[in-house]
């Protein structure tokens, strides 16, 4: 019921729907299906026969895969959620498995030790009664040799070694002369065909030890054999109380078939296969000296011997069940008393270890339980203020890192009342400055008053929420139009306020029936200013003069400002401009000429008193584009450089023939290009105006 449960959890939706909602849950519900579909068949279909088996096995893999990973996903999420428990799960994959591991590896060597030690003292044990089988073997072809000299026949030498366990016999001349029978009445069936054969040999399904030794004597080639079965007493005397010998020979395999005239024929190599039963078990399981003294069958390991009846080396596979106290006295049996020392010496370090393993688990649970305590406590402090009660305190009863973090979860819980009380100061500003914005937008022309003559369109692109940029079309009667362009120093607020005086300030100088009251607090410039209203046409020198001193008088004198300030007058089709400090404009002809506007220069507005500012007319033709902009349109730079004015000069001149809105929109959207994905670095102001 809880496995059906996390199942339909994991492979629902959340609404109670037993939908899936991974892929892997797709993938358990369809092979589950499937599986059950099958499953269902098997009582009808046989399982064994294809594809159904394979089928069946497939589904089966699929879907054991796919409950897996969901069993697990579902394990993380509920288990390594806590702290705590990820901190154990550390702790156990630092601390403990390299420990397991450790030991493993220790173990798994000690055990792959104890299966070659365990091989290497038997065949020791056997090779030393081979050598004496040699030495006794070596010792009778030199008595036969030396009786032979002297004129004696073979079969009437004598022997001193008479009723030994071992076999001997003698070949001279292809005849074979038995001198001793041995324990055994089994002899060789044939000399081998290379008689210098010494070692372990099997012959007819029995092992032995075997010597061969060959002397030349005065009658020819004297061979010497002496053979001792390895038998179960035997053995069990060569190696002692060492444990359970097993040794496993191997059974031939011949596929053979019949010819079409009935004779049988082999077929395919020859092959071989490890017997079940094997040839020789000797020896027990010596008794357990202690409580982990536990019996053990290491792994085995291949004894090469001589097969007496092909002539071959074939291999023999050997295995000792043993323990490790007789294993331990073999390899201490030379020390004497150092075994007893450098067994406790071993038992004390384990001890050591032991201990060293039990104090860092104690250690690490204690610092696990200290910083655990300290995240349970930062977690139901956050819930708290997540719910709004920043009056929550943490106690710090500690001097470490995580006591660090308490202290400081406890001074932002103190400064989130002063953020929040900000942040709806700053909501407020940002407030105000949006009705700014919108109070400034209606400072700049919305229905532009175009003269019949005259086509005009601008734009301002603030860098931020307000600009300090200001351009303006001032209709100064029905065949006269005045166009500002300028630029406020510094950005913001501050800007903007100033640029709202600017335009003030030139949209009250313009009001032609009002110059007489202007003139008279222009000192200096009042001729100039009579002489405007005598002849009814505004002097943009005297005008920009004006503007200087009233910015002069009545701002910080940090403040200033750059200005361009022109009248267009339709009936001479004369364009009468002055300029403080701004960039100077151009005019970009019917015929694709550029022509800057760079006469006419003075210094800004608002820095110096008592200034002057010459005038410049220029004609303007139809088709003739005046192009007026600020530092924002060529000033941007990427790793190109600068935009720059001639490229400005360049688009205006190639869409030249369209409408002025659709040059605008060209333009800005080159210049934002060209900044890319960099902040605006500063308002971008472009006005055109177009002879017509």
């Amino acid at each position: 019921m809880v496995f059906f449960r996390f199942l339909r959890r994991k492979l629902s939706n959340g609404h109670g729907q037993f939908v899936p909602t991974t892929v892997t849950g797709w993938l358990a519900v369809y092979a589950g299906g499937l599986w059950l579909l099958l499953y269902a068949l098997r009582s009808f279909v046989t399982p064994s026969s294809p594809p159904f088996g394979t089928a069946f096995f497939f589904c089966t893999a699929i879907e054991g895969v796919a409950l897996l990973i969901l069993g697990f996903r579902w394990l993380r999420h509920r288990f390594m959620w806590r702290l705590r428990n990820r901190l154990f799960v550390t702790y156990v994959f630092i601390g403990v498995i390299p420990v397991v591991l450790l030991v493993s590896m220790v173990a798994l060597a000690a055990y792959l030790f104890a299966g070659q030690f365990s091989a290497y003292v038997v065949t020791s044990d056997a090779k030393r009664e081979l050598r004496r089988l040699e030495a006794l073997n070596a010792a009778t072809a030199r008595h036969l040799a030396l009786g032979l000299k002297e004129g004696k026949a073979l079969a009437s030498i004598g022997l001193d070694t008479e009723g030994g366990p071992a076999w001997m016999g003698a070949v001279q001349n292809g005849k074979t002369v038995v001198l001793q029978k041995g324990e055994s009445d089994q002899v060789p069936t044939r000399p081998p065909d290379a008689l210098d054969r010494t070692g372990f040999v099997l012959d007819n399904e029995t092992l032995y030890l075997r010597s061969v030794t060959t002397i030349p004597t005065v009658r020819g080639d004297l061979t010497v054999m002496s053979s001792l079965p390895l038998t179960k007493e035997r053995v069990e005397a060569i190696v002692g109380e060492l444990g359970e010998i097993s040794i496993y020979g191997k059974t031939r395999i011949r596929q053979s078939a019949v010819d079409n005239k009935g004779v049988q024929m082999q077929v395919g190599e020859e092959k071989f296969i490890l017997d079940t039963q094997p040839k020789l078990r000797a020896g027990l399981v010596p008794s357990a000296k202690n409580f982990f003294d536990i019996g053990f069958l290491p792994p085995g390991s291949l004894l090469t011997a001589y097969d007496w009846q092909t002539g071959r080396n074939t291999s023999l596979f050997m295995t000792v069940r043993t323990r490790p106290s007789a294993l331990y006295e073999r390899f201490f049996q030379t020390n004497g008393e150092m075994t007893t020392a450098i067994t406790a010496a071993l038992a004390f370090v384990a001890i050591v270890f032991a201990l060293i393993e039990l104090l860092a688990l104690f250690i690490g649970m204690r610092l696990s339980r200290t910083m655990t305590r300290s995240v349970a406590e930062l977690y139901d402090a956050t819930q708290r203020v997540n719910r709004g009660e920043f009056s929550r305190r943490i106690q710090v009863v500690s001097r470490d890192q995580l006591a660090a973090l308490e202290t400081s979860f406890n001074s932002m819980t103190e400064s989130l009342q002063k953020l929040i009380a900000e942040q709806k100061e700053k909501q407020r500003i940002e407030s105000e400055l949006a009705i700014a914005q919108e109070v400034q937008a209606l400072l700049f022309p919305r229905d532009i008053t175009e003269i019949e003559a005259l086509e005009v369109h601008g734009i301002c692109k603030p860098a931020r929420t307000v600009s300090g940029d200001y351009y303006d079309f001032l209709p100064v009667s029905g065949t006269r139009l005045g166009i500002a362009v300028g630029d406020i120093s510094g950005k913001g607020i501050s800007a903007a306020l100033l640029m709202a005086t600017v335009h003030a300030f030139v949209r009250a100088y313009t009001l032609v029936d009002k110059v007489p009251e202007l003139a008279a607090v222009a000192g200096a410039h009042q001729t100039a200013m009579a002489h405007s209203v005598r002849t009814g046409e505004l002097n943009p020198g005297a005008l920009m003069a004006l503007l200087n001193q009233q910015m002069y008088e009545s701002t910080p004198t940090e403040k200033y400002a750059t200005m361009f300030l022109g009248f267009y007058d339709q009936t001479t089709r004369k364009f009468k401009y002055s300029n403080a400090g701004h960039l100077p404009p151009m005019l970009i002809g019917v015929d694709g000429s550029v022509r800057s506007l760079d006469g006419a220069g003075g210094t800004v507005v608002g820095l110096f008193g008592g200034m002057t500012y010459p005038d410049e007319s220029i004609e303007m033709r139809p088709g003739d584009i005046f192009v007026a902009y600020s530092d924002g349109v060529t000033e941007p730079e990427n790793e190109f450089g600068e935009f720059g004015a001639d490229r400005l000069a360049q688009l205006v001149r190639d869409h030249r023939t369209e409408s002025l809105a659709r040059i605008t929109d060209i333009v800005i959207s080159s210049v934002v290009d060209w900044i890319g994905a960099n902040e605006q670095p500063d308002d971008v102001t472009l006005v055109l105006a177009r002879a017509r």
